[in-house]
């Protein structure tokens, strides 16, 4: 007979785990014969001791196969079930141009995506900023929007790796989230039971990144890249600057006009399509949708600036729930705040650092984002306009606008981004906005 505690003094004293113990411990968490205290002090052993790659790809398959696994082969698709996944951060709305891009090329993203996380904007939060998207679909109205349209970006039900969300609520109130084989096994294991054929990890690193630095971004890198080879997906990953909002700005509509302005052509922002076309040209490569990655990179920017992915993401949000006209019309299905106001530049200079985790966290003050899980969240509120590192700033010069619901939180935000922005005399040397590739040894 196995023993929940017998097998936590084993991780304890640092000793490896089998198969079979791992999966015995992730069913019991489900099905409620193990407890919840004896997973966080699991969760704490694993934390302190770590876990080896064998471990580590034991715990992501007990997890994904703890509910349901799709399985889009019925579907007869003709093409690869890709996806991306992103370890989160400020001004990152790239899911939403880059799935309907890599559907434009060929290939079919299911895209189960979550919310907001601390300083960091979520993919769900920003598409419930579009009146009646649905995020919930029933299986049968999610496999016809995959088959037709070629993507859907959907929030992860209930029956979809449940072991998961028990032991992510346990990780998060017992101070173990950032244990790299559980941040692993966690993210693998929702993107396994989507059935896919193949996954890019976007892992971000600076400022306003849970990974701050490089090598703690590297490590989960190659973590993930390494367990997903093991747990039979192919996976590659980057890791991308996050020293500044990859868009100018931050909040749950105006990341969503921001999307739409930049798949209609009324945008440019560079560092958004950059990352965006990088990543989904790794998609197209373990897709075999293109021959390497620049070759797929080139696909992604012509899907974007044809019209291509805009067309997707159109017929994505009205199979979904959401206006049939909101490409056209954006002003009139998303929230607007009462309260629009620059944050002019107390000195000229250079902008030479930018606290992008304090601007993530300036939008959870307006309304933007959440403090519990149970807040509901203000659509309209947030910042544009957000000046870039290097930006030569006049006094008086704008730094943003900050959308707001009352004058009172106006001046609150604009005191944080007064303290997010350093003004230097000279320019700082910007750092690549794709610093590392992650590839399977």
């Amino acid at each position: 007979m196995i023993l929940p505690q017998e097998i936590i003094r084993r991780k304890r004293d640092g000793l490896a785990l089998a198969e079979e113990e791992i999966a015995f411990l992730v069913r019991g968490l489900v099905e409620g014969s193990v407890t919840p205290l004896q997973m966080a002090a699991f969760a704490m052993a694993v934390f302190l001791n770590g876990m080896n790659r064998a471990e580590a790809v034991a715990l992501t398959r007990a997890m994904t196969h703890s509910g349901r696994v799709m399985d889009w082969r019925p579907l007869d698709l003709p093409g690869p079930v890709l996806d991306k996944h992103s370890t989160g951060g400020v001004g990152d709305l790239v899911s939403l141009i880059l799935a309907p891009a890599v559907a434009a090329c060929g290939g079919f993203v299911p895209m189960i995506s979550g919310r907001g996380l601390g300083h960091t904007g979520g993919t769900l939060d920003k598409l419930e900023a579009i009146p009646g998207y649905s995020t919930r679909p029933a299986p049968a109205l999610l496999a016809r929007i995959v088959r037709d349209v070629g993507c859907a970006i959907i929030g992860q039900t209930e029956d979809l790796a449940p072991a998961d969300k028990r032991l992510y609520a346990i990780r998060d109130v017992t101070a173990t989230v950032e244990s790299i084989p559980l941040i692993t096994a966690s993210i693998l294991s929702k993107k396994l039971a989507a059935g896919l054929d193949g996954l890019v990890m976007d892992v971000k690193t600076g400022c306003g990144a849970f990974m701050p630095t490089l090598g703690q971004a590297r490590a989960l890198a190659e973590s993930i890249v390494a367990v997903a080879q093991g747990a039979g997906l192919r996976t590659t990953a980057l890791i991308t600057d996050m020293n500044e909002p990859l868009a100018p700005v931050a909040g749950n509509a105006l990341e969503i006009a921001n999307a739409i302005a930049n798949m209609t052509g009324a945008r440019h922002d560079r560092r958004l399509l950059e990352v965006t076309a990088a990543l989904g040209g790794e998609m197209l490569v373990i897709g075999g949708l293109a021959p390497d990655a620049a070759a797929g990179r080139e696909r992604i920017a012509r899907a974007i600036e044809s019209g291509a992915a805009a067309e997707r993401f159109a017929r994505m949000i009205a199979a979904l729930g959401g206006p049939a006209d909101l490409l056209d019309n954006p002003s009139r299905h998303l929230a607007a705040a009462p309260v629009i106001r620059p944050v002019p530049a107390a000195r000229a200079g250079f902008v030479t650092a930018i606290d992008t985790r304090a601007l993530g966290l300036a939008v959870v003050a307006l309304g933007g984002g959440r403090t519990r899980a149970e807040d509901a969240i203000d659509p309209a509120v947030g910042l544009d306009a957000l000046a870039p590192l290097g930006a030569g700033i006049a006094t008086g010069q704008p730094l943003a606008m900050i959308h707001a619901r009352s004058p009172a939180e106006c001046e609150c935000a604009a005191a944080a981004l007064h303290a997010a922005y350093t003004i230097g005399a000279e320019a700082p040397t910007p750092a690549p906005l794709i610093a590392e590739r992650i590839t399977p040894a």
